[in-house]
């Protein structure tokens, strides 16, 4: 029977806890089911920040509902992942229905609403007392750098950060993005006040951009705007570190599991923000010898943009992370990305700067953090992969896609709809994604009385 909040059948979730364990219900469910309905192109759709289960499933009913009449004689079977991410209430989907009033508050205020808070208590379980804190010290905003100084150590504490050592495990997902192995200096005992200043600074960049070079009068924004940034992206560098656990320790063995009963299924796999890392964390959880996944589409992925590559410029003798992973795929991997991202554009490469950085975060230039070392691929695409193709979104749409390798599509016609801070980061509901996602995978083929231009 199909589920009446789904815009697509036949449909299954598979829900992972923070250490990728998977809801085995669910999981042999689709083992089961998904010969039996006789699918043979299974699209597994991974959200980023949404921690709520109707988001997500809102999110993929919305992204999918094209896709039938796309390809009508294909036989598609969708998978909704579902992991303990957490989005911030303050940066709804674009052209989806505001949950509360608190997203309708304007960005500029650091107070944490009651949606954050019970977000933060979802993400972040028996921590009631700590987030209380949190709170406390965000609608106060005491003026001195020591205050700062213990809203730091608070987030700290809150997100679990790993001290400097031998102990420190998550090196593998982060070494090769140029974060460090340990404690990410954005969080350094220390660094607070100017980490604050910093993220206060450029979000008011975003809000009120001015023009490069202008001198005119400039008032230091309240440092505890940038606090609750600090907070927002404390919680991000947690769930980054989450989504790559996830997808190689959850997603992939299921793939793989899935190949052994059902080795005719073709999967297709799809990421928006840190689901783009999971999905892509996926491909080095694969059992050797499993070629089922046949395409990947990364909408707007939230991490380093050198994640492939075998060398870093800046390192030759380090590669990405996920160096050579894409050669997992049997087809294509594409990347979709939009400069309209403001999240990616300005947010993330500031605060991987600051995860890593030994000179004073004073010295920071608004203009500067743009630079290649700290993009994310949701910006500027797969950078430092011999071969990867660029595309517009027109010629994605018009031509074949390559059959393999890293193919970069700027979704910018499109992808280009949200306010600051986060700009178009999760404007990604529309057609043309989908039919991105269709063309990855040559699954059916696109009628020509839905396929519209771009």
């Amino acid at each position: 029977m199909a589920d009446p909040a789904m815009s697509v059948s036949p449909y299954w979730e598979l829900t992972f806890d923070a250490d990728g364990d998977v809801d085995q219900g669910e999981c042999d469910r689709l083992l089961r089911e998904v010969r039996q309905r006789g699918v043979g192109d299974l699209i597994v759709f991974s959200h980023g920040w949404n921690s709520q289960r109707a988001g997500a499933t809102r999110l993929y009913s919305r992204f999918f509902a094209p896709i039938p009449k796309l390809a009508p004689k294909a036989r598609i079977g969708y998978v909704g992942v579902i992991w303990p991410s957490m989005e911030f209430p303050d940066q709804p989907v674009p052209d989806f229905p505001r949950s509360s009033v608190a997203a309708t508050e304007p960005i500029a205020s650091p107070v944490l609403d009651d949606d954050t808070r019970h977000t933060l208590l979802d993400t972040f379980p028996g921590n009631a007392t700590l987030i209380d804190q949190i709170a406390r010290m965000l609608d106060q905003q005491p003026a001195q750098d020591a205050e700062l100084e213990e809203f730091g150590r608070l987030v700290r504490t809150l997100v679990e950060v790993v001290p400097p050592g031998p102990q420190a495990q998550f090196g593998a997902d982060t070494m090769a993005e140029g974060l460090p192995q340990c404690e990410p200096r954005m969080l350094a005992v220390g660094c607070t006040a100017e980490v604050c200043d910093q993220f206060a600074q450029a979000l008011e960049h975003l809000s009120s951009p001015r023009p490069l070079g202008a001198t005119a009068e400039f008032t230091l924004p309240n440092p505890w705007k940038g606090a609750r940034e600090l907070l927002r992206q404390a919680a991000y560098y947690a769930m980054k570190r989450r989504a790559g656990t996830v997808g190689e320790r959850g997603l992939g063995p299921v793939i793989g599991r899935l190949a052994g009963v059902a080795p005719e299924v073709r999967v297709h796999l799809v990421g928006h923000s840190f689901g783009g890392r999971l999905v892509s964390f996926a491909l080095r959880g694969l059992p050797q010898g499993v070629h089922s996944v046949k395409s990947v589409t990364l909408l707007q992925g939230a991490f380093s943009h050198y994640a492939f590559a075998s060398r870093l410029p800046d390192d030759p003798r380090t590669g990405g992370v996920l160096q050579g992973q894409q050669n997992r795929v049997d087809g294509p991997l594409v990347c979709c990305y939009s400069h309209f991202d403001s999240a990616l554009g300005t947010i993330y490469p500031l605060a991987s700067r600051m995860a890593d950085d030994d000179r004073s975060l004073a010295a920071f230039e608004i203009d500067r953090v743009l630079g290649d070392k700290w993009g994310a691929m949701g910006h500027d695409g797969v950078r430092a992969v011999p071969g990867t193709q660029a595309l517009t979104l027109a010629e994605a749409l018009n031509s074949p896609l390559p059959t393999s390798g890293c193919v970069n599509v700027d979704a910018c016609a499109v992808v280009c709809h949200g306010g600051a801070p986060m700009g178009a980061h999760s404007d990604i509901v529309h057609p043309e994604l989908a039919r991105v996602v269709l063309a990855a995978g040559r699954i059916g083929r696109p009628t020509a009385a839905t396929a519209s231009p771009v």
